[in-house]
């Protein structure tokens, strides 16, 4: 079968420094898996690279990108394959539009419902869908501006799955939830995993990654790391070499946690 993603010696740059270096990586359809790493190692600029807000670096010698085996996709037709959910969508999302005027409008790229939008009756039924599937229909009426921080998570989280994308691409899905609302979002993507969407989880906090996600690659400054099976990646000794320091890891019900 085609990878959802390939990336082969793929290198950007941003500003004057190199901040993913000769990257190779596969990631197959359907396919749960976690990007891990410290703060600054190339995290979010793999999600801008996917995303294409990003471009690689053009080389001399043998480098692509390919998204199902294409090089070259309008970036509204990405949307039925990769649904991002990034940190700079959550700052332009929490607006005073209504939580269903949120999800409605992924199916423009906009934010919001704008005049010319021609909104069909299959569009508001499908947000109407996916707002259930997610447990907050509760807050279609509700503006984003007025929801605490993992309500607004599973919004755009909704927002993307009106695409019916292949995958889900999560930038940092835990940051700024309290302890009941990061049990909700897990929750919430444990049953889209189960239910067939592929899961990218990109993040540097372990209880993040869901039991349903079986490969973990880890990033150190631009580079690959390690790339492994969940159980080989998350041992003391590979995350303390990731992170720096001596690190313990804890292991309860199909979730890590490290001390």
């Amino acid at each position: 079968m085609t990878p959802l993603l390939e990336l082969e010696n793929v290198s950007v740059r941003r500003d004057d420094r190199v901040a993913l270096d000769s990257v190779t990586l596969s990631i197959a359809q359907g396919e749960h898996i976690a990007i891990l790493g410290p703060n600054g190692s190339g995290k979010s600029t793999l999600i801008k690279l996917i995303s294409r807000d990003l471009y690689p670096v053009l080389k001399s010698e043998p480098w692509a990108l390919r998204i199902l085996g294409r090089e070259r996709w309008r970036l509204f037709d990405l949307r039925h394959i990769l649904g991002v959910v990034s940190n700079d969508w959550m700052q332009m999302c929490t607006r005073d539009y209504s939580g269903h005027e949120i999800v409605l409008s992924g199916f423009f790229g906009s934010v919001g419902i704008w005049p010319n939008h021609q909104v069909t009756p299959r569009m508001e039924e499908k947000t109407r869908e996916v707002m259930a599937l997610l447990e907050i229909s509760h807050l279609a009426d509700r503006n984003t501006n007025e929801m605490s921080s993992g309500e607004a998570r599973r919004i755009l989280i909704a927002r993307a799955l009106v695409h019916d994308p292949q995958a889900l691409v999560l930038d940092e899905p835990s940051t700024s939830l309290d302890l009941h609302a990061t049990h909700e979002l897990r929750e919430a993507l444990r049953r889209l995993a189960r239910g067939g969407i592929g899961i990218v989880m990109v993040t540097h906090h372990l209880p993040d990654i869901i039991p349903e996600i079986e490969r973990v690659v880890m990033i150190k400054e631009g580079r690959i790391y390690r790339d492994a099976p969940k159980p080989e990646a998350l041992t003391s000794a590979a995350l303390s070499g990731l992170f720096g320091i001596d690190v313990e890891v804890l292991e309860r019900g199909g979730y890590y946690s490290s001390m």
